[in-house]
């Protein structure tokens, strides 16, 4: 494989310009080809990196000339893209959540493992020590519970996160970073049950999501956690989570997940979350893709898909009233 990686965007909306601006950091990456559903987003970022416009999925990986794909879509969006990817057997990096069809994430889950292929999800909060150094200690002595969330504004008019039917919902699209957080530290989950608070939002066109969800999320090490949502609080966010063991207390907060860690006879530890998080994931991605050595990379594609399959079972559980098995 040659020094310069050559990479292709699909979808290139607000969180591929993120990734493309920390792309000019990673050593050897350059975004050579691009195609979106908006002619326009795909020309804008071809302008923007020099890449080369491509007309689908299937065009870019079959013609683009590329080492590695990122795909940056909506939630409604998934499945052309990455099967294009397996079958061009190109390695692939998804952003989260990776979608919402139940069905066809466990089969491209499957085509993944069956077929060998790299594969990387942008669970980025994996990169930081603070959650390293919270997942040594858990090691040895096991969570027992976790309380957090992720609480935001009411939105304004979006083409498709306000739709449920399209993102998920804002615990499945937005707060999955904190889903797949707890089940990193836990372990895998087996029951889910949710409850949402619906009505206090007015007047969003498009709105169909839940005002606020609560989620009770059981894990098979015998631990639980409360998980939260909101896109209702106007007079400011937060996000957080408070985990417990049996001589630790950890205290997650805000977007870079800084920690505080305090221990049963012991000092306190705190650690600063680190700037350029995006970059750090996508080096580890790129270098992977040019040595083969996928032992740096948190979330390969099927691992990904557990962590959705949480947050899809909120939602059935939401539809139901009742406690969902996973």
């Amino acid at each position: 494989m040659a020094d310069k990686i050559r990479l292709g965007f699909i979808g290139t909306g607000g969180i591929a310009r993120a990734h493309a601006d920390a792309l000019t950091k990673v050593t050897g990456a350059e975004i050579a080809a691009v195609t979106d559903a908006v002619p326009e987003a795909a020309s804008a970022m071809a302008d923007r990196t020099g890449a080369t416009v491509y007309d689908s999925a299937r065009s870019l990986a079959k013609d683009g000339g590329v080492d590695a794909i990122f795909i940056f879509l909506p939630p409604f969006a998934h499945g052309e893209a990455e099967r294009a990817a397996l079958e061009a057997k190109i390695p692939f990096f998804c952003e989260k959540p990776v979608g919402l069809d139940e069905g066809l994430l466990k089969e491209i889950a499957a085509e993944v493992e069956s077929s060998g292929l790299l594969t990387s999800v942008g669970y980025m909060t994996r990169y930081r020590k603070s959650v390293q150094r919270v997942r040594d200690i858990l090691a040895d002595d096991p969570p027992i519970m976790a309380f957090g969330g992720w609480w935001g504004g009411s939105p304004g008019n979006h083409p498709w996160w306000t739709d449920k039917s399209k993102s998920g919902g804002q615990f499945h699209e937005q707060a999955t970073h904190t889903v797949d957080l707890a089940r990193y530290l836990f372990g895998e989950a087996v029951e889910v049950y949710a409850a949402s608070a619906n009505g206090f939002n007015k007047g969003i066109p498009g709105y169909t999501m839940d005002d606020a969800v609560t989620v009770a999320i059981r894990f098979a090490n015998g631990g639980v956690a409360n998980l939260m949502s909101s896109c209702s609080s106007n007079a400011g966010g937060s996000l957080f989570m408070d985990i417990h063991s049996l001589n630790h207390n950890f205290h997650f907060t805000e977007w870079n997940h800084s920690v505080v860690i305090k221990t049963k006879d012991a000092e306190t530890e705190q650690i600063t979350g680190e700037e350029g998080i995006f970059t750090i994931e996508d080096q580890v991605f790129v270098d992977a893709v040019r040595s083969g050595d996928r032992s740096g990379i948190r979330s390969t594609y099927p691992d990904g898909v557990k962590s959705a399959l949480i947050s899809l079972a909120s939602n059935r559980s939401l539809a139901t009233g009742k406690p969902v098995s996973l």
